[in-house]
Parts: C-alpha cells; structure tokens; sequence
C-alpha cells in the first residue's frame, strides 16, 4: 500500500475536524449557558445550541454517508501486529460508541425540548418538527440524558485524544499523519 492510499481523504480529514471543532465548542458553550441564571441572554444562548446541534447532526449525517462510501484506510499490518487484542477492540469500541453519540446526543436535546414544548426554529427562520409530543413527564426524564450522553462523549474524546498522543510520542508509528492535511 503507498502512503497515500493509508491516509484519509480531504473529505474525511475535513469532517473530522471540523466536527471535532464543533463538539468541543458546542460541549463548553453548553457548560457555560446551563450555569447562566435565567435572563434572555440564556434563553438565547439556549436557542443558539439547538441550532449547532441540529447543524452538527447534519453534518454528522454526512460524514457517515461519506464514511459508508468511501472506505477508511486499514491500519497498517505493522501497527495492527504491534496493538494487542484489547487496543484493537478499544480502537473500534471507542470509534462506535463516538458515532453512536453524535446521533444520540442532538436527538437526546431535540426530544427534550420537543417535549418540554419549547421548539427549535433553526437559525430564527426554520421550524423544525417536534421530535417527540409535548409530555413534561418525558421531558422531565429525557434531561439529564442529553448532558450525561455529552459529558460520556467528552470522556471518550478525551481517551481518542490521548491514543493518538500515545501512538504519536511513545509509539512513534506516524498514526496522527493519516489525518493530518500535508
């Protein structure tokens, strides 16, 4: 295999970093405004995570299109001879779960506030559909599961940061390379 079939696509690259940007934006901005007392700056603030959340599932729809269709490169034979039987189930655990994430967490927050019956109007402009029926019972259940989903995706981006890290300076296998722009 040459060295540019073992990278990822500008595509991919560009996903993954612009998603990786957005996450941990959308995860600190989230932090900030729930500590905001009530005033119509936080309910502002409110309405501007909803939309970096509906914008993030887009675009996490996309890049699982694009992944789905255009193969990621396999790990070099080298490298997969090196990780042990756990790193190698870790390596997938943690890519599955992340993905399972991006779709859990805004449709976790759009069913909350569906149900809640506070509607999302993307960009002040467009009116999603509720997600769920208005039920405070379900709102009331469904809250604290968009923040532990996003606090749990926090944890697992924090375990890929620090594998790569790994692979990078102990390892020295090149890994972080693949999804680097040159």
């Amino acid at each position: 295999m040459t060295a540019a079939l073992q990278r990822y696509t500008r595509t991919a690259m560009a996903f993954h970093w612009v998603l990786a940007l957005a996450l941990v934006g959308i995860f600190f901005f989230g932090l900030y405004m729930t500590g905001l007392p009530l005033s119509p700056a936080r309910l502002k603030y409110f309405n501007w995570h909803k939309w970096a959340g509906m914008t993030i599932l887009l675009l996490t729809v996309a890049r699982l299109l694009w992944r789905v269709t255009h193969r990621p490169p396999e790990l070099p034979a080298k490298m997969l001879q090196a990780m042990p039987g756990w790193q190698q189930a870790a390596h997938a655990g943690v890519h599955h779960l992340m993905y399972a994430l991006f779709f859990a967490i805004p449709l976790l927050g759009w069913a909350y506030s569906s149900a809640a019956g506070f509607p999302i109007v993307l960009f002040g402009v467009l009116p999603l559909p509720d997600f769920v029926a208005k039920s405070p019972e379900l709102a009331e259940a469904l809250k604290p599961w968009h923040g532990y989903a996003a606090y749990a995706l926090a944890a697992l981006v924090v375990l890929h940061v620090a594998a790569a890290f790994k692979h990078q300076l102990i390892d020295r296998d090149g890994l972080i390379s693949r999804m680097l722009p040159r």
